[in-house]
């Protein structure tokens, strides 16, 4: 019998922005990833006698959305990074590169262009909560 693994574990994301540092999601308190592309990649144009027209679009823009604990490490560093850009030099706030690499999955996640899409909502309770982060880019390669 032939079998797959998978971990989390094996999931490394990396944080790159010139003048805010490296942040690394290793012992970070991420929970989730998740990438999507923004738009379709092909059109399909149906004539009325049946003919298709098929239309290959452009743009390998999309979103990243990360779910961390509250008191992460993760969640400090994109903080910090939020309030940076948010008063530097327009240059700077699509600035960010994030890298996904999935050891067991041989596969690698190259976001270029990244920007807030908001600053990530804030919950108070009595337990510790999940922060989402809504992120979107300029450029997402998967390889």
């Amino acid at each position: 019998m032939k079998f797959n693994t998978y971990s989390f574990e094996d999931v490394t994301c990396s944080f790159n922005i010139k003048n805010v540092g490296s942040a690394s999601s290793t012992g970070a308190g991420l929970g989730s990833i998740s990438i999507a592309m923004a738009g379709d990649r092909t059109a399909h144009d149906v004539a009325a006698d049946g003919t298709i027209m098929v239309s290959k679009l452009n743009g390998k823009n999309g979103t990243i959305t990360l779910t961390m604990q509250q008191t992460s490490e993760l969640h400090k560093y994109l903080l910090r990074w939020y309030n940076y850009i948010d008063v530097a030099d327009s240059s700077e706030w699509a600035a960010m590169v994030i890298t996904i690499k999935s050891k067991n999955l041989r596969d690698i996640t190259t976001c270029t262009g990244v920007s807030p899409q908001k600053l990530a909502d804030r919950p108070y309770q009595a337990q510790g909560q999940q922060i989402t982060w809504n992120l979107m880019a300029a450029e997402i390669t998967e390889s």
